[in-house]
């Protein structure tokens, strides 16, 4: 059964089944947008090999794909790589490991893979001090798996809200006691709702822009071409989100398919207009896999 949300322009209503036994236990949404007319694009080959056409544009950072390609080739989908964004450095990331140095915080709050990245780099020139860290979701937690095994265990995953959203995390980080620090390293392009959420609680928080995302500046045009008549998109960040609209301005005839890694990227594909968006509950490569099969499905359907 699919989840509603509460928002008077947005109307979600349940997508149809797909046959994939691999995603049982999903509850998936597609959104729909009653001022936006589908067009079915050609349907293509499902084979995954060299010759046959990509049924997936895949657009993370250049090197990043790699366990969504392998993921979807297991289902015989073959993939195009054509990433839309890139990550610079942010006008607080020399200042981290100082922080970690002078402060002690009671956590550190990461919420996407590249803020994982980012901080350990940054934890690990400061010396590798003892940290607590509260994750978003799995995929956040999977940047820290390395460093949890080893011996010294100096960093501790030790939370993960209900809902892998930033709203949820900040209404149920554990507080203790009545002063409770927070360190937030995040994108310079992320919300306030982490802090403010965090704030309105008690928490004393200090957030550092310690990453940025900015689109490719160049596209390849026979690439992007081929993408344009290429099923599904799958994105993982509303920065994507907007390169892909930004790219597709001047075609106005595009009306594929959307699949999201989660609900604020979704919701933020809707904002820009796009139909078609597909997202899984819960954030993380497993159901983002699921609602790309359920986006070709219903591409195949129509």
């Amino acid at each position: 059964m699919a989840h509603h949300i509460s928002l008077s322009t947005l109307s979600l209503s349940p997508p149809p089944s797909t046959s994939s036994s691999s995603c049982p236990q999903l509850h998936r949404r597609r959104i729909f947008l009653s001022t936006l007319r589908f067009e079915a694009a050609s349907s293509s080959s499902s084979s995954s090999t060299p010759n046959s056409k990509p049924k997936v544009v895949v657009t993370r950072e250049r090197g990043k794909n790699g366990k969504l390609i392998k993921a979807l080739v297991e289902h015989g989908i073959n993939c195009l790589e054509l990433p839309l964004i890139q990550h610079t450095q942010g006008p607080d990331l020399d200042r981290l490991s100082s922080v970690l140095n002078d402060t002690a915080f009671d956590w550190i709050v990461i919420t996407s893979p590249e803020a994982g990245s980012v901080f350990l780099e940054a934890w690990k020139a400061a010396g590798t001090p003892n940290v607590k860290v509260g994750v978003v979701g799995a995929g956040t937690a999977s940047v820290f798996e390395e460093v949890m095994q080893s011996s010294k265990r100096s960093l501790n995953v030790a939370f993960a809200p209900s809902k892998a959203t930033g709203q949820v995390l900040a209404s149920e980080l554990p507080k203790n006691g009545q002063k409770c620090r927070v360190l937030y390293p995040a994108s310079a392009k992320a919300s306030n709702e982490i802090e403010e959420g965090l704030s309105n609680r008690g928490f004393e928080v200090t957030r550092l822009n310690t990453y940025t995302t900015v689109p490719i500046h160049h596209v390849d045009q026979l690439l992007l071409k081929q993408a344009l008549s290429t099923p599904v998109v799958a994105v993982a960040s509303p920065s994507a989100v907007r390169a892909w609209v930004k790219l597709i301005s001047d075609s106005k005839w595009w009306n594929n398919s959307v699949a999201c890694i989660g609900e604020t990227t979704a919701l933020a594909a809707k904002r820009l207009g796009l139909q078609n968006v597909y997202y899984p509950a819960q954030p993380g490569v497993e159901g983002w896999v699921c609602s790309i099969l359920e986006a070709l499905g219903a591409h195949d359907h129509f």
